[in-house]
């Protein structure tokens, strides 16, 4: 789509300009030459208010003299002393060279009785949510108050301020509704709202305000209709309501406003007829319509057949948008009315259906466009021939830009030349077929019988493959702009490009060269081309080969080589060009050292990129041989991901250096304490290398440009003095693994625009102060990370809202109650602490929409787990294993539809699983293992949970049969049943297993996703599952990378029964098979050994006979064997892996021989059979063993009691004796209890 102006520039400056006339001529400003000393009482006020900012930038160093009327930004009254205006806007959102302030807007502002002009724009309080004191500003004028962060409602007492007439909050991160009390600024002409997240509808009582001459609301949520009070603005000459849910029609009575200039509905809901009353707007100019979401479409009132006369009476009208309008293919009549517009400029008509029909159906005589008309926007349309040229250049034959990207545009045939005349648009310098269907480069050719005057010509994304054999210099003497990329190119056009001498911009990324860059390097450089490029992008186009030399291009400014196949050394006697600026060889395979003469020339290299690459050059050298000629020039180093080594050098000599990333290479080596840093450097990166020593103050002296700040896992220690204020306010603080010492660093309470933090691992052992906890309400807070430290105690539940989209606080020792305060995260990881109450935090503050993941393994955990779960709805992610839960699964989670990953393992679960969970389709890992759940496996789970790659449900008490619906879970990978009831045979369907029977089948563990919603922006979010498994004997935790190479069944410990099922050797995918503690009969499946990745197999302590299967032997990863404890015989088969194990995996088996068993096998014996009726296994307790033990027991026994008793005669008589007394004795009470 075209890009339509929302507004003349030179209009709002003009506004702007009136405003602050009017207020110099009221205002008696300080302008004669007589002494005036501001008011003491103000001077106070506004020194109170400077003290409560963050002035990095030294935007209020004058704020020191007496005389307060001095001040930057300060305008005193010549008569009465007092303070006027305070102008003190910044820069903030511009990306280089910022000028703002920061930090709390104090209330003492608002003893300035008598302002009447403030402008705060552009500055960052992002922690000043309330605008309610600036309604005390009683004599304002003059409010801009945009583009500085505030947040919450607009709570301004606007009925206090009779005397506003500009009011500016745009690009803010308010919310709420818009105050009716807006209605009641009876003087008011300026209103700016834009680019906030309000809600509800327009206020009906903005009609009231006569006065107004602009307003504008776009780009907020903005629902309802438009009320039509709005015509009451007579004054009205600016109205932009786009991009909100403004839903229903147009009003008619916006017809009525005489005086408006500019109009802008574009991208609501409404729709219905465009009323014929906007025809009465005379003094339009601008008019956006269109745009709507799904259904909500406007179309074109022909109820009079008409088809919009209204449109010939906008004849001030220069800019014409209508976008998705759906009707408007039918009326070629409304194209000749547009054609007569005598003063429009730009027409687009975008997504509006139109078609080869409207060209064909449409006499060029009756569509002549006015000659002003230059910018024709027909994108996104269902235009297929190329006979659309012919109709363009007879309706508007002076147009310069022509924009017809997304239609369907195919190659003319020969046919076509013959027999049409040939199309001109001899002013046509901007060409825009993105997104068509051209396949053939001669369009080259075809186009230049357009226009040979193009300027720029975007052929991107098309289908182009094939070279065509001669040069284009002739036809295209003028084009500066090239773009071919996303086709498919092979690299042949090089040379068919190479004389085009006037052109300057070449974009050829995304294609698939054959070419090795050497080639194409030579191809281009054979031609005049060489003396013009100035911007190439050969970005991801499967390039080969290396860096040669790029010494000929003069004039090339920046060449992106990125993410191609370059690998390799630099040659010798490479350089790049004398002209170039930005330089990128990121994410290729190049490596050892780069040549000094690489670097000769690159006296004006600004942006250096060796990311991703194996370069193994010492850091020192890179430094020095890039200071001899760029030490004046380059601003941006990024080295990142390489096999750089070295130490770190002082890099203060260049000057001008904003960014240097070295992260992820091998550094090593102390920093000496001396290094300075270059003091504009915004970014510095040097985490994940082996740096140790002291990092001090003075390392950062000078360095108030500092944003980004990642020291991360290197053994450097931090030391600053107790009360150090940084010279920098940081938005990313990453200092994982550094020693930052015991005590919580004080020095992070004064920076006030992070948005990411890292301290974990960094040996903090103390309490968390509470304003740290205060920090997380920031409105720009990410990533917080404090984790694996020793940080303790409660966490205040602060009256703040956490606005931290990723927070983890595990391993740590924090205990009590999880507060509330802390939803609002996405991610939230407090495993491994001393939590023992969730209730709160679960059950309170309602709907929490954002929360995606959440981590709560390894606390305190008691009781029943609270059934909240229904607040959460975009929950994917639960992990509350390893605590202390009892009592049954609640319900409630059955409700969290977008669950990914249940984990609720080692706790002391009951009952059966909740039918409920049935509705959590999505679940790939349910992990319930180690607990006390019982009943049957639910058939649903097979049936409804088709996503699985993980089912756990290992040491429980299920009891029953193997579910037939379990056979669904195609991509099941993890499948652990073990020590449980279960009983019945294996289904022959468990061959249904997919990711185990089919190769290439998984899925893999790698890409697990999950979306929420942060506010008003969509994430996509990735995540790791990690699985505890029994994994040769010993539990492991398994994650993400070991997960996808791992595929397990565990049936071990159960009472299955009946014959191993021959469609297990199926799975041949299979890692690890464990069918132990069964009551298994019959043969091994004698096609075993079909599951040539096995590394574990254990079929020990079941009731298998016969011999152990030959094709065994062919499973060469086998690690692990046991068969021990069954009933085989027959000789082990012979093969290097099977006589490998230890004679322990064969024992007991009694008829089995041969190595590594003592028992070799007699040649011409034929194997015993075994006997009709298997023995017992040994485990149960009435078999042959229990007998003879029994036996063993009592002849012990008795003959160790009786025969000492016979042998010896004192013990014989006070055995006698002892049994005479209790006889007696029974027969005695026996007495009593009769006579009772």
């Amino acid at each position: 789509m075209t890009t339509m102006p929302m507004m003349n520039p030179s209009c709002l400056k003009l506004i702007q300009t009136i405003f602050l006339m009017c207020l110099a001529l009221q205002a008696d400003l300080v302008c004669s030459k007589e002494v005036v000393r501001c008011i003491q009482s103000e001077r106070q006020a506004l020194l109170k208010f400077k003290a409560g900012l963050i002035d990095v930038n030294g935007m209020l160093s004058s704020w020191t003299t007496a005389d307060c009327c001095q001040w930057y930004g300060i305008r005193c009254s010549n008569l009465t002393g007092h303070v006027l205006m305070l102008d003190l806007h910044g820069d903030y959102n511009k990306n280089e060279d910022q000028f703002y302030i920061g930090g709390d807007v104090d209330k003492s502002v608002m003893e300035l009785k008598q302002l009447k002009y403030l402008n705060f724009s552009g500055n960052y309080f992002k922690g000043s949510n309330s605008l309610g004191f600036f309604g005390s500003l009683r004599n304002i004028r003059y409010l801009d108050l945009s583009r500085c962060r505030f947040g919450g409602k607009i709570s301004i007492q606007f009925e206090s301020l009779p005397h506003l007439k500009y009011l500016s909050l745009s690009s803010n991160d308010l919310d709420g509704l818009i105050p009716h009390q807006l209605g009641n600024l009876s003087n008011v002409r300026f209103i700016d709202l834009s680019n906030n997240h309000l809600e509800g509808s327009i206020p009906s009582k903005l009609g009231n305000l006569s006065n107004l001459q602009f307003l504008d609301l776009s780009y907020n949520r903005l629902e309802g209709s438009i009320p039509s009070q709005l015509e009451n603005l007579s004054n009205l000459k600016f109205l932009h309501l786009k991009n909100n849910d403004l839903e229903g029609r147009i009003p008619s009575q916006l017809g009525n406003l005489s005086n408006l200039q500019f109009l802008d509905l574009f991208g609501n809901s409404l729709k219905g007829k465009i009323p014929y009353q906007l025809g009465k707007l005379t003094n339009l100019q601008d008019l956006y319509l269109g745009g709507g979401y799904g259904d909500s479409t406007l179309i074109i009132d022909n109820e009079d057949h008409s088809g919009g006369k209204w449109l010939l009476n906008l004849t001030s009208l220069t800019h014409l948008q209508m976008l998705s309008i759906s009707n408007l293919d039918r009326f070629n009549s409304w194209l000749q009315l547009v054609g007569k517009l005598p003063k429009l400029k730009e027409l687009s008509l975008e997504s509006c259906g139109l078609s080869d029909h409207i060209t064909l159906s449409s006499s060029p005589l009756n569509l002549n466009f006015s000659s002003s008309l230059s910018i024709l926007d027909l994108s996104r349309n269902n235009f297929v021939s190329f006979s659309i040229f012919e109709w363009v250049s007879k309706i508007s034959p002076n147009l310069t830009h022509l924009d017809l990207r997304g239609n369907q545009l195919v190659n003319p045939t020969p046919k076509y030349f013959a027999t049409k005349m040939i199309s001109r648009l001899p002013n046509l310098r901007e060409l825009i077929l993105y997104d068509n269907m051209f396949t053939s480069f001669m369009v080259f050719q075809w186009l230049s019988n357009i226009s040979s005057n193009l300027v720029k010509l975007d052929l991107s994304n098309n289908l182009l493959e094939d070279s065509p054999s001669y040069d284009y210099d002739i036809v295209m003497r003028s084009l500066e702009e090239l773009d071919l990329s996303q086709n498919s190119l092979k690299g042949g056009m090089f040379k068919s490009i190479r004389n085009i001498c006037t052109l300057r911009s070449l974009d050829l990324n995304l294609n698939n060269f054959t070419q090795g860059l050497q080639s194409i390097i030579h191809d281009l450089s054979s031609g005049c081309v060489r003396n013009s490029l100035q911007w190439l992008n050969l970005y991801s186009s499967k390039i080969t080969g290396t860096v040669p030399d790029l010494s000929m291009f003069t004039s090339l400014k920046f060449l992106d080589l990125s993410n191609n196949l370059l690998s390799g050394k630099i040659p010798e006697g490479s350089s790049l060009p004398c002209q170039m600026e930005d330089f990128s060889i990121a994410a290729n395979s190049l490596d050892g050292r780069i040549p000094k003469s690489f670097w000769m020339n690159a006296c004006k290299l600004k942006s250096l990129d060796l990311t991703s690459n194996s370069f193994s050059d010492e850091l020192q050298v890179i430094i020095h041989h890039l200071s001899r000629c760029a030490r004046y020039s380059l601003q941006q180093l990024y080295l990142r991901f390489n096999q750089i080594n070295g130490t770190l050098p002082d890099l203060s000599i260049f000057s001008f250096l904003e960014i240097f990333d070295i992260s992820k290479n091998k550094l090593n080596g102390e920093i000496h304490e001396d290094i300075r840093f270059p003091t504009k450097l915004r970014t510095l990166r040097m985490d994940s290398n082996s740096l140790h020593g002291v990092i001090s103050e003075f390392h950062f002296s000078g360095m108030s440009m500092l944003k980004e700040l990642d020291l991360s896992d290197n053994s450097l220690v931090l030391r600053f003095t107790e009360n150090w204020v940084p010279p920098f306010q940081l938005q990313t603080i990453g200092l994982g693994s550094c020693k930052l010492g015991l005590t919580f660093p004080k020095w992070i309470q004064t920076q006030n625009h992070f948005q990411d933090i890292d301290i974990s691992n960094s040996g903090i052992s103390d309490n968390v102060p509470e304003w740290f906890w205060a920090k997380l309400s920031s409105q720009e807070c990410k990533t917080i990370n404090i984790s694996y430290n020793n940080l303790k105690g409660l966490i205040p539940n602060l009256h703040v809202k956490n606005h931290c989209s990723f927070l983890s606080l595990a391993s740590n020792q924090f205990e009590g109650s999880i507060p509330p305060f802390l939803r609002g995260s996405v991610s939230i990881d407090l495993s491994k602490n001393k939590f023992s109450n969730s209730i709160q935090f679960l059950c309170e503050n309602g709907i929490d929409e954002a929360l995606g993941q959440f981590d709560l393994s390894n606390n305190q955990l008691s009781g029943r787990i609270p059934d909240c779960w229904r607040n959460f709805k975009s929950l994917a992610y639960v992990d509350l294993s390893h605590n202390n839960f009892s009592g049954k699964i609640p319900s409630s989670m059955g409700s969290l539809v977008e669950l990914q990953a249940l984990m609720l393992r080692n706790n002391s679960l009951m009952e059966d699983i909740p039918f409920s969970l049935m509705n959590c389709t999505k679940l790939v890992m349910l992990d319930l293992r180690e607990n006390g759940l019982e009943g049957l496996i639910p058939y649903w789970i097979g049936s409804e949970l088709k996503e699985l790659q993980v089912l756990s449900l290992q040491r429980n008490h299920f009891f029953g049969s193997f579910p037939l619906e379990l056979c669904y879970l195609q991509n099941i990978q993890l499948f652990d049943v073990s020590l449980n009831n279960l009983s019945g045979g294996i289904p022959k369907c468990i061959q249904n297993f997919t990711s185990m029977s089919v190769k290439g089948s998984s899925q893999g563990f790698a890409n697990h996703r999950y979306v929420t919603n942060k506010g008003f922006t969509e994430m996509d979010i990735p995540y790791e599952l990690n699985a505890l498994l029994t994994w040769k004997g010993v539990e492991q935790v398994f994650n993400n990378n070991q997960l996808f190479l791992l595929k397990s069944v565990d049936l071990s410990s159960n009472h299955f029964s009946q014959e191993i099922p021959p469609e297990i050797a199926n799975l041949i995918q299979l890692v690890s098979l464990n069918l132990s503690r069964n009551n298994f009969t019959g043969k091994i499946p004698s096609r075993i050994g079909k599951l040539t990745s096995l590394d574990f197999l254990d079929l020990s302590r079941n009731k298998l006979i016969g011999s152990i299967p030959s094709s065994l032997s062919q499973i060469d990863r086998l690690g692990v064997l046991d068969l021990s404890h069954n009933q085989l015989s027959g000789e082990i088969p012979k093969s290097t892996q099977l006589q490998s194990f230890n004679a322990s995996n064969y024992e007991d088996n009694l008829d089995l021989c041969g190595p590594p068993l003592v028992n070799l096998c007699v040649k011409g014996e034929p194997p015993h059979e075994p006997n009709g009726k298997i023995q017992d296994d040994e485990d149960l307790l009435l078999n042959r063993g229990f007998y003879i033990s029994l036996t063993f027991g009592f002849i012990i026994g008795f003959w160790g009691v009786f025969g000492s008793i016979l042998i010896k005669r004192s013990w014989r008589h006070a055995y006698f004796k002892f049994l005479n007394n209790l006889v007696d004795d029974i027969y005695v009470k026996c007495r009593w209890w009769l006579k009772d």
